[in-house]
C-alpha cells in the first residue's frame, strides 16, 4: 500500500506531458541506436563480401593462371588442374557469400598467393622449383568442379588420320592451359549427325574465354560428307591432319585389327586383289586411307589450306616438341608445350608425357599403342611404296610439304604410334 501511495504522490505532481516526452525520448534514442548497430553490422558484411570478392575472383584467379604459364617451363601440366584452377574462381566466390567458415577459406587464399609469389621469384633467380604444402592444398582444393564456363562448338579439329599419332598430338595438346578437348571420338560428322549441333555442343567441355575448344575424330578425313557438314557448321574452323607414311600407317591399321580378329587374313593376302599379277586391292580400307591426296581434294572444295595444318607423324615422334611449336603457332596458342614435356620411352618405342607431379608414373599412351607390327614380305612393302608414290608427289604438290616418304622404301619408319 505504501508503494502505491507514493506511486500516486509523484505521478500527480509530474504532468503527463513531461512523462510522455520523457518516454518519447527514451524511445527514439533506443531505436537510433539500434539502427546505428545494424548499420554497422551491414557495412562490416558487405565490405568483408566486396574483400573475398576481389581476393578470389581477381587476384586468385590471375595469380593462378600465370602459375599455370610459369609451371610450363618446369614440368609437365595437367590438364585437370588447369580445368581445376578455372572453376576454383566460383567455388571461391560462393563460399565467401554463403560458407560458415569464410575467413579460414579467404585465409587459405592469401597464403597460397603468397606461396606462387615466392615460388615465381626463386624461378626468376634459377633457383629449383618447391612446392610447399600450401600448394598441395591448393591442388586438393580445386578440385571441386568441372562444369565452370560455357560450352562452345569446336575451334579446331583434329580431322586425320587413323593410325597416324593423332592421340598422341591430342594428349600433348591437353597439356596447354588453353586448350579444352574431348578425350573420346565423338564421330558426330560421320556417325551421329542425325543428333544435331545441340547434342554435339554438349559432349564438349566448359571453356573460359581465350580457351580453345578441340576435338578429334580421325575418320572425318575419309568420310565424303564431312568436309560440307563441318563448313556448315563454322567456316573458319582450323584443321589439323597428321600424316605419316602410307605403307606404315596401313601396316599399323592392320596390326590394330589383327590384335582383335586374329583370324582374318594375312597383310600380303588382304593387300593384292591378285599378287602374281601384282595388282593392289585399293578397295580396302586399310590401303585406301594412305591416298591422302585423294581425301584431300574434297576438304580443299570447302576449305583453304591457310585453315589446315599437317603434321608429319615420323616427325612426331623423333621431335615432338618441334612439331608442337608448329601446331601451337598455327592455333595461336602460347608456346607452353616444350621440350621439357618429353621424355623417349624405349620400350613404347615413342616419346611420353613427362608424369605430373602429383603423380608416380609417366603419362604415356595406353597398350593398344606401341604394338609391334608383323613381318611384311619385303616385296608386298616394296610394290606398296610403287603404288602410293604419285599419290604422294600429288599430296606433296597440294600441301606444298614434301614428306620424304620414299626415303623410307625398307618399311621401316622411325618409330611407331600403333
Amino acid at each position: 500500500m505504501a508503494f502505491w501511495s507514493s506511486t500516486s504522490v509523484f505521478t500527480s505532481k509530474v504532468p503527463r506531458k513531461i512523462l510522455f516526452m520523457f518516454t518519447l525520448s527514451l524511445s527514439v534514442t533506443y531505436l537510433f541506436y539500434s539502427l546505428m548497430s545494424c548499420y554497422n553490422s551491414f557495412q562490416f558484411q558487405e565490405n568483408y563480401v566486396y574483400q573475398g570478392r576481389l581476393v578470389t575472383e581477381e587476384t586468385t584467379f590471375v595469380t593462378l593462371r600465370e602459375k599455370l604459364y610459369s609451371t610450363s617451363s618446369q614440368v609437365y601440366l595437367d590438364e585437370e588442374f588447369v580445368e581445376r584452377t578455372a572453376t576454383e574462381q566460383t567455388i571461391a566466390v560462393s563460399s565467401v557469400r554463403y560458407s560458415v567458415g569464410i575467413d579460414e577459406r579467404t585465409a587459405g587464399w592469401v597464403r597460397a598467393q603468397a606461396a606462387t609469389t615466392r615460388s615465381s621469384a626463386a624461378a626468376a633467380a634459377g633457383e629449383p622449383p618447391e612446392f610447399s604444402t600450401t600448394d598441395s592444398e591448393l591442388r586438393r582444393a580445386v578440385n571441386c568442379t568441372s562444369d565452370y564456363g560455357v560450352k562452345k562448338l569446336p575451334q579446331a579439329i583434329i580431322i586425320g588420320v587413323k593410325k597416324g599419332g593423332t592421340r598422341a598430338l591430342l594428349e600433348a595438346l591437353r597439356v596447354h592451359p588453353d586448350v579444352r578437348a574431348v578425350g573420346n571420338e565423338p564421330h558426330f560428322f560421320d556417325r551421329n549427325y542425325e543428333k544435331g549441333l545441340d547434342w554435339y555442343r554438349e559432349l564438349m567441355p566448359s571453356t573460359l574465354e581465350g580457351q580453345i575448344t578441340m576435338e578429334k575424330t580421325p575418320s572425318y578425313f575419309v568420310t565424303n560428307s564431312a568436309p560440307k557438314r563441318i563448313h556448315s557448321m563454322t567456316r573458319g574452323i582450323k584443321l589439323i591432319i597428321v600424316v605419316r607414311n602410307p605403307v606404315t600407317r596401313a601396316i599399323s591399321d592392320y596390326t590394330q585389327t589383327l590384335s582383335k580378329r586374329p583370324e582374318i587374313p594375312t597383310f600380303e593376302v588382304l593387300a593384292f586383289k591378285n599378287r602374281t599379277l601384282g595388282l593392289i586391292d585399293a578397295s580396302w580400307s586399310a590401303l585406301r586411307i594412305g591416298i591422302y591426296a585423294l581425301h584431300l581434294e574434297s576438304w580443299m572444295q570447302y576449305f583453304p589450306l591457310s585453315q589446315m595444318h599437317f603434321v608429319s607423324g615420323e616427325r612426331l615422334i623423333v621431335d615432338p616438341a618441334g612439331e608442337m611449336e608448329k601446331v601451337q603457332d598455327f592455333l595461336g596458342l602460347k608456346r607452353i608445350v616444350t621440350d621439357k614435356h618429353f621424355y623417349f620411352n624405349k620400350t613404347k618405342g615413342f616419346p611420353c608425357l613427362k608424369k605430373p607431379e602429383d603423380s608416380s608414373t609417366p603419362r604415356c599412351l595406353g597398350k593398344s599403342k606401341g604394338r609391334t607390327h608383323p613381318k611384311i614380305d619385303p616385296d608386298v612393302i616394296r610394290r606398296l611404296h610403287k603404288f602410293y608414290k604419285p599419290f604422294n608427289m600429288m599430296f606433296y604438290q597440294m600441301t606444298g610439304q614434301n614428306f620424304q616418304w620414299e626415303l623410307e622404301e625398307d618399311g621401316n619408319s622411325p618409330g611407331s604410334w600403333d
